[in-house]
């Protein structure tokens, strides 16, 4: 049986930026205290830099090492993902244009993932490096593989984290969807933020609706419910996050990537090493992305993390932190298989 994903797709900014508003093998356990030791006694610095057309882009670089690794999301992924830093490793978190900390632009024809893509490219032409490895999350996965298509001789490797499609619509066999783990919505804060959002949002209280709506939402980012407060307070802190500003985004960035139809052949061509990390039950970007990815690029491979959801990294910190790690020293991680077909259920 077959079921419809382009609603879920939509949910990846809804939910996952409502904060705005893998079987595999249990890797061994990193050391947090360790990491966040060798993290904390790198160099760091942040501020601003020139994107395509002069967009102003929110950086945080971590480490001067010789390996660069650009990581889109900054807002999202920094705090967790920052455990990478090594010395031989310069880590590039930046916001992507209008998100985050980033400057809110008013421009909508520039609020387009062909726009984001340019953007890798100016923050790699800014730092003066050579190559780069890319993780991208959610859209920023298929960012990432675009820009690869686009740059094949400054890419290293990419780490898709919940990756969307390749094409907007595509249908899954529902047991590669989250289509029987609905999320455990709060009805009664679902109802508050919605009478809310329709009375007194956006002006007289963006924040409060935000931090609300990210009360409701966070809970269809994990999978296990324990995990849910792993995921933080939220991004409402910065006003490009309110919802009344991530929906005019939504209107036009998403709206990009759902007018996208990559060809396959296209894809092929993409051969630097990819690993997809994809949770069974991510209810934002269906887990059959994840394979289909994997099955479609030539050298990628798919390190499933059982029921976990949208942002498996919180909840199993464990699996996937030290597997991106080994990839990006070169290996690949023992649990990431080769996908041969789609739906494993088939024989």
């Amino acid at each position: 049986m077959r079921t419809r994903v382009g609603r879920a797709i939509r949910a990846v900014a809804l939910a996952a930026t409502a904060l705005a508003a893998a079987g595999c093998a249990r890797a061994p356990a990193a050391d947090p205290a360790s990491a966040a030791s060798v993290a904390s006694a790198l160099p760091a610095d942040s501020g601003y830099l020139p994107g395509a057309g002069g967009a102003r882009l929110y950086y945080l670089r971590v480490g001067r090492g010789p390996q660069a690794v650009l990581i889109p999301g900054r807002a999202f992924l920094a705090n967790d993902f920052r455990r990478l830093a090594r010395p031989e490793r310069t880590l590039v978190f930046y916001d992507t244009r209008n998100r985050g900390r980033s400057e809110a632009l008013a421009d909508t024809a520039a609020l387009t993932v062909q726009h984001d893509v340019l953007d890798v490219e100016a923050v790699r032409r800014h730092f003066g490096f050579e190559r780069a490895a890319l993780v991208g999350y959610s859209y920023m996965g298929l960012m990432a593989v675009m820009y690869a298509m686009d740059h094949p001789g400054r890419v290293t490797r990419i780490v898709q984290l919940g990756p969307v499609p390749r094409k907007f619509g595509t249908e899954y066999p529902r047991g590669l969807t989250a289509a029987d783990h609905p999320a455990p919505y709060d009805s009664a804060k679902l109802a508050a933020a919605r009478e809310l959002g329709e009375t007194r949002f956006p002006v007289e209280r963006p924040r409060e609706y935000c931090e609300l709506l990210w009360s409701v939402n966070r809970v269809g980012l994990v999978g296990d419910q324990s995990r849910v407060d792993a995921l933080g307070p939220g991004l409402c802190d910065m006003p490009n996050e309110h919802p009344v500003n991530f929906r005019r985004h939504l209107r036009f960035n998403f709206a990009s990537v759902q007018r996208l139809d990559i060809p396959v052949e296209a894809l092929r061509r993409v051969t630097v090493p990819v690993l997809t990390i994809h949770g069974t039950w991510d209810r934002n970007a269906p887990y059959g992305a994840g394979r289909e990815w994997a099955l479609t690029l030539p050298d990628a491979r798919l390190l499933t993390v059982p029921g976990a959801a949208h942002n498996a990294w919180v909840e199993r910190p464990d699996v996937v932190l030290p597997a991106v790690d080994e990839f990006l020293r070169g290996r690949w991680p023992a649990a990431a298989e080769r996908v041969t077909r789609l739906d494993p259920a088939e024989r």
